[in-house]
């Protein structure tokens, strides 16, 4: 649709109607104008699958491999297509805006979040993050750049001013940002945090340079609850409040036009870009009276109490819209045409190639990977996560798999037939009460597997009951009239002994068995952070000793008070072994094995949304399990099951180490392709990896200083004596290569990329794919500079003892540096390195380029040579 015909819409629509469709019609939706076409749109969380417009365990979602995981495979390609997923996913729901992806950068290995975002350096992020988008977007749904700007830690998230340089801000915080905008991302969503001062739904980045200098078109969102003043907001180039129908602009920002606080062309442009939005996603046509959709009446308000933060309520169904095609690969993805099964099996195929593809192999001794299963007679697979692998991070990103498929089932079904496979889990994690599910609770009512919601009223009286699947219940059914939340369950013990019992929630919270009050007491809530309120309410425990096979009622209650959310919780735990039991069993079962799968990882208390990490050790015990498993079987293979680095003090105990992020619903089926060589381990790091972190996620007084600048992960790291473990772009396949020889060209053209020509051979007996990477230096500079940084890659493929060039374009951007003096891009003139090879660390071939300075007169020399090759160093 062209501006005018925008313009034409909003100039229909008063003031009153203007201001309303800007701000959310509930917690996922806008509103709808039927008079100028508009329909409702809907609103979900990413990035890993699409939620939908609820927290419902009934309704899943296609669940892919972590950010993190994404950015490791370096493979753009395939992050367009998982794209394209999601986006058939999302109109599968009725779902318009994707809320993803994440662009914040690994600015230290402590951020609880980082899970979600792709990398700690701009580039790699900024390359993935816009195949992301263009994958998504080219399915009629709108992708969403977020966090917008600085929000690369939890700590304080919803109040800490960033206090970043204006080089550093451009060169690494915005540059992701810059990048989802040339890709065309139709939704920028601002940050809860400020930067140098200012909020970011106030800020002034929004409008310079995100809508200024880029000429970003689309809509920027707030993060929810983001949008906290009414004048100062509306005046910035925030667009969208969410979520409704409450907040800080409605009546207040109406009052504000017309006392001249507010210009009204400054809602017109607002207006016009939503109005923009709705096009490219199909929810604006002009051309008929659009449907109603969900008045604010008929949404249940998301919170008794505008006071409470902000977070998810249910939705009715959303309007339908236009689906158009994506990707060829994709037409027998879910959402096309053909049978659902056959439908749901490509989606696995390919969530199960991203697997391997993303899977690290930061160590492979011997090599001792990839295990042969003609030799293999018994196979052990240990560990806490080998039977119920951590897929996804915690928080608002969290989704509900249709199936997940653990290592442990992963190698027994690779093995089927051909060797045993035996487990045990090895000392516990820790004490975090484990919620009721289909397999150990039954709806007291109707015997089905899982339990029974209730809502009750003030006399106790029921208004709702409901069959879920799940103790953790996010949202149960909205009901006004309705103080409290109950679940019931009958729990059949399959063990004797004392089981830990215990309830979730904010407010009064009681917890019976069998009619016995094991709990009864005031939760009262000590945090505003939406994340913790609507999604981790605290547990309160008890103890009950009871006996196998004898089944008790479980019955949890609490109260709806104002502000404390809806989320409850009814957890049970059979008696544990102590953990020396355990870790003896574990190391006894790898004794009289051919091989060994130990498989490690983080919890929700350490990668979740909301706090940041204090350290970057594995929980409980678990280094003292490898270690003691390495011990007594040498062929040990471990698997770190984590969206972000941990310290690994054993790697060089153990032969081989396998990386597999948080892998997604497909994690055992593509683990166990790479274990037993079906696959190559395709991922590189897209960060560091160190034992300790050198950059502080905490704030001081309400701001946090990035004093490092530009150096981050492996920059940081060029310049400390002693190396990581790890280093970026790091990671082996199942062949080897050489590097034989670079080219580029000497004198670069102003402006133009840079072609840099790397030459490499596979030396391994089978094929294989390399990342080859790029990067720039100039030790002889006076602009504050890394030591040296990436600036280009691509991806190899080569047969046995093939050789094969690849052409990695150099940007001019890559070259340049942000003048704060200039404020704008400026080249030092002269000479830069270029680097090529395998990792950070790693680069055997150089050469170099020279550049003309920014301010150098048109048409003067610079010094003549011959397009430069060079041999490995």
């Amino acid at each position: 649709m062209s501006i005018d015909g925008l313009d034409r819409l909003v100039e229909k629509l008063d003031l009153e109607r203007k201001v309303r469709l800007l701000t959310g019609a509930s917690v996922w939706s806008t509103h709808a104008e039927p008079d100028i076409g508009l329909r409702a749109m809907v609103l979900s969380d990413g990035p890993v699958g699409v939620r939908g417009d609820g927290w419902d365990e009934r309704n899943t979602s296609l669940t892919l491999p972590s950010a993190t995981a994404l950015a490791a495979t370096w493979d753009e390609e395939l992050v367009a297509l998982l794209g394209g997923l999601l986006a058939r996913e999302a109109r599968r729901k009725g779902v318009h805006v994707l809320l993803a992806p994440t662009l914040n950068l690994h600015r230290s290995p402590l951020g609880g979040r980082h899970f979600e975002c792709y990398s700690e350096d701009p580039l790699l992020t900024g390359r993935i993050g816009a195949a992301y988008i263009r994958g998504v977007q080219a399915g009629g749904v709108a992708a969403t750049a977020k966090h917008y700007v600085a929000n690369d830690s939890e700590t304080e998230r919803l109040t800490l001013d960033a206090r970043v340089g204006e080089q550093t801000l451009r060169e690494l915080y915005l540059a992701p940002f810059e990048a989802a905008v040339q890709a065309g991302v139709w939704v920028v969503m601002s940050a809860y945090n400020g930067v140098n001062g200012t909020t970011m739904s106030e800020s002034p980045l929004l409008a310079d340079p995100l809508k200024g200098t880029w000429g970003f078109d689309g809509a920027v969102v707030s993060d929810w609850g983001g949008v906290r003043s009414t004048v100062a907001t509306a005046r910035a180039a925030q667009d969208l409040a969410m979520p409704g129908p409450r907040g800080a602009w409605g009546e207040a920002l109406v009052a504000a036009v017309r006392a001249g606080e507010v210009p009204e062309a400054a809602i017109d442009d607002k207006v016009r870009r939503l109005l923009l939005l709705a096009a490219r996603v199909g929810a604006l046509d002009p051309g008929l009276p659009g449907p109603d959709g969900p008045s604010p009446s008929a949404i249940p308000a998301a919170f008794p109490d505008p006071s409470a933060p902000a977070f998810p309520a249910v939705l009715p169904d959303a309007a339908t819209f236009p689906v158009p095609s994506v990707f060829a690969e994709q037409d027998a993805l879910p959402g096309a045409s053909g049978s659902q099964d056959r439908d749901h099996g490509h989606a696995r195929t390919l969530l199960r190639r991203a697997v391997a593809a993303s899977a690290v192999l930061l160590r492979n001794e011997g090599p001792l990977l990839p295990l042969d299963p003609r030799r293999l007679r018994r196979v052990a697979v240990l560990g806490p996560n080998a039977a119920a692998a951590r897929i996804q991070g915690g928080g608002s990103g969290g989704v509900y798999p249709p199936s997940v498929v653990s290592p442990l089932e992963g190698v027994r079904e690779a093995l089927s037939g051909t060797a045993e496979v035996v487990h045990a889990p090895g000392p516990s994690l820790g004490d975090r009460p484990t919620p009721l599910v289909t397999g150990n609770a039954r709806d007291p009512r109707t015997g089905e597997p899982g339990v029974l919601v209730r809502l009750l009223d003030a006399a106790g009286a029921e208004l709702h009951a409901e069959h879920r699947l799940t103790g953790r219940i996010l949202e149960p059914a909205r009901i006004d009239a309705a103080v409290t939340v109950e679940i019931r369950a009958l729990l059949t013990p399959e063990a004797d002994g004392v089981w830990d019992l215990a309830v979730a929630g904010w407010g009064h919270v009681l917890l019976e068995a069998d009619g016995r009050v094991l709990v009864d007491e005031e939760v009262e809530r000590d945090t505003d952070d939406p994340a913790t309120v609507h999604l981790s309410p605290p547990y309160r425990r008890a103890r009950l000793a009871l006996t196998a096979g004898r089944p008790v009622e479980l019955v949890s209650r609490r109260r709806l008070d104002p502000g404390s959310g809806i989320a409850s919780s009814l957890a049970a735990d059979p008696p544990r072994r102590a953990d020396e039991v355990e870790l003896a069993a574990a190391v006894e079962l790898a004794r009289d094995c051919d091989a060994v799968v130990v498989v490690v990882g983080t919890t929700e208390e350490i990668e979740s949304e909301g706090a940041d990490r204090a350290h970057l050790r594995l929980p409980g015990r678990q280094d003292e399990l490898v270690r003691a498993v390495a011990a007594a079987n040498p062929a040990t293979v471990v698997i770190v099951n984590s969206g972000g680095p941990v310290d690994l003090p054993w790697r060089e105990e153990v032969p081989a180490v396998l990386l597999s992020w948080f892998p997604g619903q497909e994690a055992g089926h593509g683990l166990a392709d790479v274990l037993f060589g079906r696959a190559e381990p395709g991922g590189r790091l897209p960060t560091t990896w160190a034992d300790r972190a050198l950059v502080s996620t905490l704030p001081r007084d309400g701001t946090l200083p990035y004093t490092e600048g530009l150096d981050i992960g492996h920059r940081a790291w060029l310049r400390r004596s002693t190396p990581p473990a790890y280093w970026f772009g790091h990671g082996l396949g199942y062949t080897s290569w050489s590097y034989e020889g670079l080219s580029v060209p000497w004198n670069a053209l102003p402006g133009a990329p840079v072609p840099v020509r790397v030459r490499l051979r596979n030396t391994g007996h089978r094929a294989g794919r390399e990342v080859v990477q790029v990067y720039l230096s100039r030790p002889d500079t006076d602009v504050v500079r890394p030591v040296r940084w990436l600036a280009g890659y691509a991806l190899a493929d080569a047969g046995p003892g093939e050789v094969v060039e690849v052409v990695v374009d150099v940007s001019a951007r890559a070259f340049r540096h942000w003048s704060a003096e200039h404020h704008g891009w400026r080249v030092e003139e002269g000479a830069f390195t270029v680097l090529a090879g395998r990792s950070a660390a790693d680069l055997p071939l150089g050469g170099a380029t020279w550049l003309a300075g920014t301010d150098r007169p048109v048409g003067s020399r610079t010094p003549e040579a011959a397009a430069v090759t060079r041999e490995p160093a």
